[in-house]
């Protein structure tokens, strides 16, 4: 089993403030809001971004399919690189050549990415990743070859990679490289993902930025990484510093996140500084961390808001734990259970399923030997649902809480999928829950998840088609 989560504390009130675009921003259209990311875009100093469209003759299938390629570019080979992956037995080729990088700390100069094929268990899957490495190294001119390049891909699971067709738009993507904005590969990464994903921090202080960029939509409950984030600064912060911020970032964010409870073979989540601006002495560097764990967190919440088929987000906030790792378990018990994430997509106050989820977790951890049902308090959209073992319900409450989860419904059921390709707004179904143990020294935990309509059905079910 993976390890419990570290105890890391969430980015600062006033950390999350700093992010752009702000938690609390509106959108009226999908004009609106890659306007807003277009805004917030700016690349790090040091980094340059190139994509290219390609299309192949999928070898499993016979029929065409379409692919992006995706390259970021440091102007210099970096030491100062943090990466996560998967903890899925079942890992991708560019997982063990990434956790080979890794380990080795040699030199990295470019992120390399593909949708649509995940390069997971087909033959010569390791070969094909590393060969398209040299051949980009070999595009982008870089010394230290293949092994400065550090590869990623996201798609279906099983297929082979189509080589010759993306080495052949190495080119196109090389020659794409550009040095003003990042929003070119928030959205070329994507699959099923509804819109681009990307969150920025500039320190008003030391004049540094921090940009982020993620895919996701579904298959989406990391453990130790996320679907597929690239995190780059320009802050001179050296390896070790990185190391710790991302994985205080990460256990905060992304695994803290769930769509649908199913773990990727090709979860990586990276950070790289091109360490071009003083990051600003021992202050500088504390900023930092934070500065890197608003953008995970804004981009968690992206993720999951984006998911296929979701029109609730939930917010799980759990108090009052023996251990960080039981508040995370029991919001997750919440945010996956499939029954309290149907009625959520129907606007359903059914409040004992949350319930039910809640004490059906801490029946199975031994962990939870100490916590009494009779001492937890469940509130939803702040309305006290459940206190002292019983029930706390009436006709005018289920009537608030049902507007409090039209409230955060983010399109009218009329309005099509395809239509659905913008976050309206940032708003949650929020859930509390105070498992009663440790008073103010308690441990907690925020959990977002999705809930279950029957688009996210259909998605799946015709995934490869």
């Amino acid at each position: 089993p993976p390890p419990p989560p570290p105890a890391a504390a969430a980015a600062s009130p006033a950390a999350m403030a700093r992010l752009c675009p702000p938690p609390t921003a509106t959108y009226a259209s999908r004009a609106e809001h890659e306007a807003a990311l277009a805004a917030a875009g700016a690349l790090p100093r040091g980094f340059r971004v190139g994509t290219a469209p390609l299309t192949f003759t999928a070898a499993e299938t016979g029929g065409e399919a379409s692919m992006r390629l995706t390259l970021v570019v440091l102007d210099a080979p970096t030491t100062s690189a943090a990466a996560m992956f998967t903890s899925n037995r079942v890992a991708g080729a560019p997982v063990v050549a990434g956790r080979r990088r890794m380990a080795a700390g040699a030199p990295l100069q470019a992120v390399m990415v593909n949708n649509k094929v995940a390069n997971v268990g087909a033959p010569g899957a390791l070969e094909a990743c590393e060969d398209l490495c040299a051949a980009a190294a070999e595009e982008l001119g870089l010394d230290g070859g293949a092994d400065a390049v550090l590869p990623s891909s996201t798609g279906v699971i099983g297929w082979r990679l189509p080589s010759e067709a993306m080495a052949a738009a190495l080119p196109r993507a090389a020659a794409a490289l550009q040095d003003a904005s990042a929003l070119p590969a928030a959205a070329s990464i994507m699959t099923t993902d509804r819109f681009p994903k990307l969150r920025s921090y500039a320190s008003a202080a030391h004049g540094w930025r921090v940009v982020g960029v993620a895919k996701g939509a579904g298959m989406i409950e990391p453990n130790m990484a996320t679907m597929l984030a690239f995190v780059l600064t320009d802050a001179d912060a050296g390896r070790d510093v990185m190391d710790g911020a991302l994985r205080d970032a990460v256990a905060t964010s992304f695994n803290c996140a769930s769509v649908d409870s199913d773990q990727s073979t090709s979860d990586t989540a990276v950070l790289l500084s091109s360490r071009r601006v003083p990051a600003g002495g021992a202050e500088g560097l504390r900023e930092l961390r934070e500065a890197v764990a608003a953008v995970a967190q804004g981009l968690a919440h992206d993720v999951v808001r984006n998911g296929e088929g979701t029109q609730h987000v939930m917010r799980v906030e759990v108090v009052g734990a023996p251990s960080r790792a039981l508040a995370v378990g029991a919001g997750k018990a919440v945010a996956n259970s499939p029954l309290f994430k149907c009625a959520v997509a129907g606007n359903d106050p059914n409040v004992g399923r949350a319930v039910a989820a809640v004490g059906s977790y801490l029946g199975r951890e031994d962990a939870a030997g100490e916590v009494d049902m009779g001492r937890c308090t469940v509130s939803i959209g702040g309305e006290v649902v459940y206190r002292n073992g019983c029930f706390e319900l009436d006709e005018a409450k289920e009537g608030r809480l049902h507007a409090h989860m039209r409230a955060a419904q983010q399109f009218p059921p009329e309005v099509p999928e395809g239509e659905r390709d913008y976050p309206p707004h940032q708003r949650c179904v929020d859930v509390k829950v105070d498992l009663g143990c440790g008073g103010a020294a308690g441990e907690s935990a925020v959990v977002f998840g999705s809930c279950l309509t029957a688009e996210y059905v259909a998605i799946n079910a015709d995934y490869r088609s």
